[in-house]
């Protein structure tokens, strides 16, 4: 696919950068807002409703791709990549593997004892041990490898006659879950293959969420059906949220992304409606494309803090709960969590961003996201 140069040059869709920055709030949320221990009602409807927002973004991530495909070139879309994504997935990492060599048991490195040098491929090649949600970075890559064939299928008017196929893949097949306990009695090898798994079962799981993306993208006609009928799709979100609970608390396993289908088209469906009104909201609009531009330094760094908010106030990264009260309680301690956690990561990114900018490297999103 050769590069098109004599198209005129596509601009970010304003209701897509809002989407963007909610997204990344709300996978914030999930890193800092469940409550309940694991398995009981509580967690589970907290899982429900905060966590999952790595489908949005995957989502986001799909359609952009296809937004701006008109000027695909697959060498250029490959070194992009590299500078904008991997460098700066690299870097941010470096406090999560000091962390993981100084403080292996506390901060949860299964891999303590291995070679250095081996354990620092690891940590990168499955994101999940250094940096709890850096995961979703080998699993994206698989995306921008298979970038060329995705645009090939589409081409040929395959790709998203495969949706249905997909749809019923992420319904039934859900992501696997891993913490470095439960591999304890593992050897180094099949420690390493467990989380490989991981990234890419979250890779089969997702990739409707994408391909769905990218569709939206070529046909953005269609969004508007979803406003049409948002009280339909909103019946439906609840009603899927409301089954997997019931679900899993019962044993049966626990998915938290068909919901998350339903809130991304009813999300995208309102924000594409009320785009205009939005724009002439300055001061919002403003703070929204602020939180979109350090979305990915926020995803990148967030978990620093998730961990240095539990380590100073002693607290597990799902707050228990006893009663009624522990519920207020909790949700209360829970949220000063996670406006501690985006006050920082925003700080943190704007000061690196203006140090580097002093040192005169105006790219700065090769090394911090943003």
């Amino acid at each position: 696919m050769e590069e098109v140069k004599d198209k005129p040059k596509k601009q970010i869709l304003n209701y897509i950068n809002v989407f963007r920055g909610l997204a990344i709030l709300l996978i914030l949320a999930g890193h800092t807002m469940q409550i309940g221990a694991k398995g009981s009602l509580i967690n589970n409807i907290s899982f429900e409703v905060f966590a999952g927002g790595t489908a949005l973004f995957i989502f986001i991530s799909g359609f952009l791709f296809q937004h701006l495909s008109y000027k695909f070139e697959y060498k250029n879309y490959m070194k992009k990549k590299w500078f904008n994504v991997i460098i700066p997935y690299i870097l941010t990492a470096v406090p999560g593997i000091i962390l993981c060599f100084t403080l292996p048991k506390l901060y949860g490195n299964p891999f303590e004892g291995l070679n250095p040098i081996l354990q620092i491929g690891v940590f990168l090649s499955t994101g999940r041990v250094h940096n709890v949600p850096t995961w979703f970075i080998p699993m994206i890559v698989i995306f921008f490898v298979l970038s060329y064939i995705l645009l090939a299928l589409e081409k040929k008017n395959i790709l998203y006659k495969m949706l249905p196929i997909l749809f019923i893949i992420t319904v039934f097949i859900p992501r696997a879950d891993i913490e470095p306990e439960w591999v304890s009695d593992l050897d180094y090898f099949h420690k390493y293959i467990e989380y490989i798994k991981y990234v890419l079962s979250g890779f089969v799981h997702f990739s409707s969420m994408y391909v769905f993306g990218m569709y939206l993208s070529k046909y953005k006609e269609k969004i508007d059906i979803f406003y049409e009928k948002r009280y339909l799709f909103i019946i439906l979100m609840l009603l899927t949220a409301g089954l997997d609970v019931f679900l899993n608390n019962r044993g049966i396993f626990l998915n938290g992304t068909v919901s998350k289908i339903f809130l991304t088209v009813i999300v995208l469906g309102y924000l594409k409606h009320y785009d205009e009104a939005i724009i002439k909201h300055e001061k919002i609009n403003h703070w929204l494309d602020v939180t979109a531009k350090y979305s990915f330094g926020l995803f990148f760094i967030h978990w620093y803090y998730v961990f240095a908010f539990n380590q100073w106030f002693k607290m597990p990264k799902v707050l228990p709960v006893d009663n009624i009260i522990g519920v207020i309680s909790s949700l209360g301690i829970a949220s000063l969590r996670y406006l501690f956690v985006l006050f920082m990561s925003f700080i943190t990114l704007f000061l690196i961003k203006k140090l580097l900018n002093k040192a005169k490297i105006e790219n700065t999103r090769t090394f911090i996201g943003v």
